[in-house]
C-alpha cells in the first residue's frame, strides 16, 4: 500500500535552514520552504512581485514559449485588484446550484463509464476527460468544445520531449485568436464575450488583455486538476475505509477535499521577483531575482500541521497553501472545491472499491529534489457498490 504515498523531500531543507537553492534555465531560485515565510512572502507584494517579464515567475520559466501575460494572475497591486474584480464574479459561479447539477452529470456520467469497463486508464480517460467536460461550464462553451481540449493531451506547454514546447503552445494560443474572433463577429453569453465587454477603469479590455485571462484559464487549471483528481483515485484505491468514511459522513466531504489538496499539492510551487536586496531567514536575497514560493514545502510544515504526512480526512484546522496565499489564490479555487467534492461524494455513493491494475508516477526533477506530483499513467478497476 504505497502507490498513493507522496513523500516530502523538502523536509531535512526547511527544517535545517528554511530555503533551498535550485536553478531555472540558468537562472539561480530560492525555494522558500516554511509555511510562515511562504505566505509572508506571498502578502509581502512590493518587494516579491509577480508582474515582471510575461512567463518569467512560472517555474519552469515560460518567457521563451509567450510574450501574453496571464491575467490578472501576472499583475500586482493596485493594478491587479482592478483586473480580478472583473473576473472574480464569473469564477464564483460554481457556487450556483444550476452550475453544480450539470458537474454532478458530468462526474455521474465517467464514473459509470468506468463501472461498466473491466478497467481505466485515469490519467488520459478519466481525469482529463473530466478536466475537459468541466471546464466547458467554466466557460459556458458548448460541451462539444471539451473533445478538442482532450485531444490536446494532459499538459498544454509540454511534450513526452521536452517540459516547454513552444509548437504545442502555439496551439493553445492560436485558438485562444480564433475564440476571440468568433466572439467579436459572434457575441454570445461566454467567457470571451464577457471579457471582451467588460471594462477595467473605464477602458475595454483588449484582445491581447482577453488572452492573457483566457491563457490562465486554460492553462492554470489543467494539470493541477488532472493531479488532483488522479491521485484522490489512488488514494481511495488505497484506503478502502476511507470511501466507507466519505459514504457514512458525507458531511466530512468538504474537510477531506481540502485535506486532499494539502497532502497532494497538486502544484509544487510558484515564483516571484524581489524588487530589493532583501532576505529569507536570514539568507539574502539580490534585487532582481528569483524566489519560489513552495506550496507543496509549506503544506507539510510539521510546526503547522499535526501529523503532515498522513491524510487525516476531517482535519480541524487545515490552513494550507495549496491554491496560493494571499491577493494571488488561486481564482479557479472554487470550481476545483466543487469538482473534487462532487467527485468524492459520487465515488463514496457509487463505488464500493478501486483496484490499482498498474502505475507508472510522474516524478518533477528540481536538481536535489524528487518530488511525485502524480502519475503518468494509473490503470484502475472500479467496483460498484451494487451487488
Amino acid at each position: 500500500m504505497d502507490k498513493c504515498k507522496f513523500d516530502d523531500p523538502f523536509k531535512n531543507a526547511r527544517e535545517d535552514s528554511g530555503i533551498a537553492k535550485i536553478n531555472d534555465q540558468d537562472e539561480a531560485v530560492t525555494m522558500v520552504l516554511g509555511l510562515k515565510d511562504v505566505r509572508k512572502c506571498a502578502h509581502n507584494w512590493k518587494t516579491y512581485q509577480s508582474g515582471a517579464t510575461p512567463g518569467r515567475i512560472v517555474i519552469p520559466s515560460e518567457v521563451n514559449i509567450r510574450t501574453t501575460r496571464q491575467i490578472p494572475f501576472e499583475l500586482d497591486p493596485p493594478e491587479h485588484k482592478d483586473y480580478r474584480a472583473v473576473v472574480e464574479p464569473w469564477f464564483k459561479r460554481p457556487l450556483e446550484s444550476d452550475y453544480q447539477a450539470k458537474l454532478n452529470h458530468i462526474i455521474a456520467e465517467l464514473i459509470d463509464e468506468a463501472l461498466s469497463l473491466q478497467s481505466i486508464e485515469v490519467v488520459e480517460e478519466f481525469a482529463l476527460k473530466l478536466q475537459s467536460r468541466a471546464l466547458t461550464l467554466l466557460l459556458n462553451t458548448p460541451y462539444e468544445e471539451a473533445q478538442t481540449w482532450i485531444n490536446w493531451g494532459t499538459h498544454v506547454f509540454r511534450s513526452e520531449e521536452t517540459a516547454l514546447d513552444a509548437d504545442k503552445a502555439n496551439i493553445l494560443y492560436h485558438y485562444i485568436d480564433e475564440q476571440i474572433e468568433r466572439a467579436i463577429a459572434t457575441p454570445s453569453d461566454d467567457l470571451y464575450s464577457v471579457l471582451l465587454a467588460s471594462e477595467v477603469n473605464g477602458k475595454k479590455l483588449t484582445k491581447e488583455e482577453v488572452k492573457g485571462v483566457m491563457i490562465l484559464t486554460f492553462a492554470g487549471g489543467r494539470d493541477t486538476i488532472i493531479n488532483a483528481v488522479t491521485n484522490t483515485l489512488a488514494y481511495l484505491s488505497e484506503h478502502p475505509e476511507a470511501l466507507a468514511r466519505l459514504k457514512a459522513e458525507p458531511e466530512i466531504s468538504g474537510k477531506a477535499v481540502e485535506e486532499f489538496v494539502r497532502y497532494f499539492s497538486p502544484l509544487t510551487h510558484m515564483g516571484r521577483i524581489s524588487t530589493e536586496d532583501s532576505s529569507v531567514c536570514e539568507h539574502a536575497i539580490k534585487a532582481d531575482s528569483k524566489v519560489s514560493l513552495c506550496w507543496a514545502s509549506a503544506n507539510r510544515d510539521a510546526k503547522v500541521f499535526d501529523k503532515p504526512d498522513e491524510v487525516v480526512l476531517d482535519r480541524k484546522v487545515n490552513p494550507h497553501v495549496g491554491f496560493g496565499f494571499s491577493h494571488h489564490n488561486c481564482l479557479g479555487a472554487t470550481h476545483a472545491r466543487q469538482l473534487l467534492n462532487c467527485l468524492v461524494t459520487q465515488l463514496a455513493q457509487k463505488v464500493q472499491s478501486i483496484t490499482i491494475n498498474d502505475s507508472e508516477e510522474n516524478i518533477e526533477d528540481l536538481q536535489q529534489f524528487q518530488r511525485k506530483v502524480g502519475y503518468h499513467k494509473l490503470n484502475v478497476s472500479f467496483h460498484s457498490t451494487c451487488k
